[in-house]
């Protein structure tokens, strides 16, 4: 039972706890190789201590001084300043703003991210023609977390997402404000928990993990907008655990709509939980594996129907749409490895090409993938300075909306498409990220137009 809690803020934090109970004072260590001799003498501590079982009591008492401690190993690790929170770690499918009120011991939490966009974009199209796109300066999002702590037990968790700056009109692309999630948890196992409400769609790594600082590039990678709807959020029920290195959700939700599906992709068929029609059901789910240090690997699920009683000339449209993906991440000592797979089928894309008026080389994609790769470095990690990073990257991504269509409609190449991001992200505190990149956008049609971001990120 302890060392579930000391995995929680990770190894080091746990052995230092350990050393703690067992009258030793930690030792800071000076540099890496110490650090490592320091690690390796607190493993007998940890095997004698081990043999006990903690009552529940002292297993609270271990969870507060774990969160000092670990927040002292990373002052200690990057020089930083007494002031300077130290980061905290997402629960298994929620980012750190997300988790904070899994760290309450009762009552309310409040958190929250946003970020704002610049884009620039080329005057010219792969091909030179003129691409006529007008800049835009834009507060993406602001968003609110508020959750409430019952007991140690039970808790809600919520996600309020103000887009664009106003849902005012006027506005050339209008804003809305959102529920993202809205659930109760119930914990009535040490490994296992039930989760009922609005929950985000386990799938990839954008739709649960969505907060700013926690992913690279200025906007968020269009395989995952485009094959993987993020954000893609729903009202259902389900499970979550952990099984030794295994982590794991599963949930019963309502399906996507088809009457939302077209060339361009299933984006539009999420029903976010608004009087979602229910008359097909859906099921998510994902496992991935973590254990081993920084490295996680994994794939998601979600098959359900999407014609929700809808009919063609008497026809019933069953649109079952099955997306899956595999997906993993390697982040240790700076170094930053993400990569991810997609594909989507869905059946009776005639009938809804049908029923949503489409032709020709309009038509929904009947198979659709995407994959990306990402790789960045913290140039800060050789020589620590404070709490600064300092990230270059690199992001490869190729996607398709109408990889297969129906018998009788055409692709448009279009929507075969390829993307490079080239950029930095610079973060002076943990929670807080400057970002700059530039894309290189291309498709089959030769009408990519390439463009300049900027953006400003947080989350508390």
């Amino acid at each position: 039972m302890f060392m579930d809690i000391a995995g929680r803020v990770g190894r080091r934090a746990a052995l230092a706890v350990c050393l703690a109970l067992a009258g030793v004072a930690p030792v800071a260590a000076q540099d890496r190789s110490e650090d490592l001799r320091t690690i390796e003498e607190l493993k007998a501590q940890v095997a004698r201590l081990q043999a006990g079982a903690p009552t529940d009591a002292r297993l609270g008492e271990l969870e507060r001084r774990i969160d000092l401690l670990a927040a002292e190993i990373e002052k200690t690790r990057t020089g930083g300043a007494t002031e300077v929170e130290a980061p905290a770690k997402g629960e298994p499918g929620l980012g750190p703003a997300a988790s904070k009120v899994y760290r309450k011991a009762r009552g309310v939490s409040i958190g929250g991210y946003g970020e704002a966009l610049y884009q620039n974009f080329s005057g010219r199209t792969e091909d030179g023609s003129r691409a006529g796109l007008a800049d835009r300066l834009d507060l993406v999002r602001v968003v609110l977390y508020t959750g409430y702590k019952f007991s140690d037990r039970i808790l809600f968790n919520s996600e309020v997402e103000y887009e664009h700056a106003t849902t005012g009109a006027g506005a050339e692309e209008l804003g809305e404000v959102s529920v993202e999630q809205a659930y109760l948890d119930f914990k009535p196992w040490a490994h296992v928990g039930i989760r009922a409400g609005m929950v985000l769609v386990p799938v990839g790594f954008i739709n649960e993990l969505h907060e700013p600082p926690i992913f690279l590039g200025a906007r968020r990678p269009d395989v995952e907008r485009s094959i993987l709807p993020a954000t893609w959020r729903e009202v259902g029920a389900g499970l979550f655990g952990e099984t030794g290195p295994f982590q794991w959700r599963g949930y019963l939700i309502a399906g996507l709509d088809s009457a939302g599906f077209s060339a361009s992709g299933i984006r539009d068929g999420r029903q976010q939980g608004s009087e979602s029609v229910a008359e097909d059901l859906g099921f998510a789910g994902r496992v991935d594996y973590v254990g081993a240090p920084g490295l996680l690997l994994g794939g998601s699920l979600f098959t359900g129907g999407a014609g929700q009683g809808a009919t063609v000339d008497g026809q019933a449209i069953g649109g079952r749409t099955t997306i899956f993906d595999l997906h993993a991440q390697y982040e240790r000592r700076g170094l930053w490895l993400r990569a991810l797979y997609a594909r989507t089928r869905i059946t009776d894309a005639a009938l809804i090409n049908a029923r949503n008026g489409l032709s020709g080389n309009r038509s929904v994609g009947s198979r659709q993938y995407g994959f990306y790769a990402e790789a960045g470095y913290d140039l800060m990690n050789a020589r620590p300075h404070g709490t600064w990073a300092v990230v270059p990257f690199l992001r490869y991504e190729r996607f398709d909306t109408q990889d297969e269509v129906p018998v009788g409609f055409a692709r448009n190449p279009v929507r075969d498409r390829t993307i490079w991001t080239a950029g930095v992200s610079v973060k002076p505190l943990t929670n807080v990220a400057l970002k700059a990149d530039y894309q290189w956008l291309a498709n089959e049609a030769r009408t990519g137009v390439n463009q300049l971001n900027l953006a400003v990120g947080f989350l508390f």
